[in-house]
């Protein structure tokens, strides 16, 4: 069938941002409490924004995921690391949330029905977007500018290719963080890609299947923090193997529904 991925994309895509009773129940109290938390642990904060994929808008409706970003200021002298732990016991401890747990760079929390991730970074100039972030699982931290990702991918040819392979993960519960997802495709279809994006998402899915396990994705603001590096050879090799069988397939309704 022609035109499949226009077609089952406008059955799972959000449009960019949030809309107005998201803003009013999920978002807005939100902000509330991280304000609250700021101000009890004497944090100081620049913003509280929208990022991840609805800000880019490659999100989509079979998840209730919403990414928001937690600016703090250049003049905060306590560590990353222990900012990041009183956001943990803040949310963990007040009973704002239904669940938190630690993740990678993010707190993740259950709040008025929405799987949120809440991720603060330290300013690291006056000058430009670059921000510190914590990342729990190695005690390390690392630099990024969410920024930088969200004009990238926006601004990209390929985001309806993104949006069919976030269905297409969710579809084959393969474990695809979204940040590789969208820098994986623009890699892929840079060279090769065209106006039709039922052939891109084919090549897409060769490219899955050949390179996946091998290709090194490199954070585009910062050369050091290699994404592809934050799934398994076992995750990678389950991401290949389930490319190549979708590329023996007939119907487009077997590869992603």
């Amino acid at each position: 069938m022609s035109n499949y991925i226009e077609q089952i994309n406008k059955k799972y895509q959000h449009p960019v941002g949030i809309d107005k009773s998201i803003k009013e129940k999920v978002f807005d109290p939100l902000e509330h409490h991280i304000t609250s938390w700021a101000y009890r642990n004497n944090i100081s904060l620049t913003d509280v924004k929208l990022s991840g994929s609805r800000a880019k808008g490659t999100a989509i409706s079979m998840t209730s995921d919403m990414d928001v970003f937690i600016y703090l200021s250049l003049s905060n002298t306590d560590s990353l690391k222990n900012v990041y732990n009183s956001l943990y016991e803040y949310f963990a401890s007040s009973k704002v949330s239904n669940a938190c747990v630690r993740q990678s760079v993010s707190i993740g929390v259950r709040f008025n029905g929405m799987n949120i991730d809440l991720i603060p970074g330290q300013r690291l100039s006056d000058y430009h977007g670059d921000h510190s972030l914590y990342k729990s699982e190695r005690d390390i931290c690392t630099h990024t500018n969410i920024d930088k990702h969200i004009k990238i991918v926006r601004n990209s040819f390929w985001v309806p290719e993104m949006v069919a392979a976030k269905i297409w993960r969710h579809c084959h519960k393969l474990s695809f963080p979204s940040i590789l997802v969208e820098l994986v495709t623009i890699e892929a279809l840079n060279q090769k890609g065209t106006t039709d994006h039922d052939k891109n998402f084919v090549l897409l899915l060769g490219y899955l299947k050949d390179k996946i396990q091998t290709v090194k994705i490199i954070d585009p603001a910062n050369n050091d923090n290699i994404i592809s590096d934050d799934i398994t050879p076992i995750e990678k090799k389950k991401i290949a193997e389930k490319a190549k069988d979708c590329r023996t397939k007939k119907l487009w309704t077997e590869i992603l529904w």
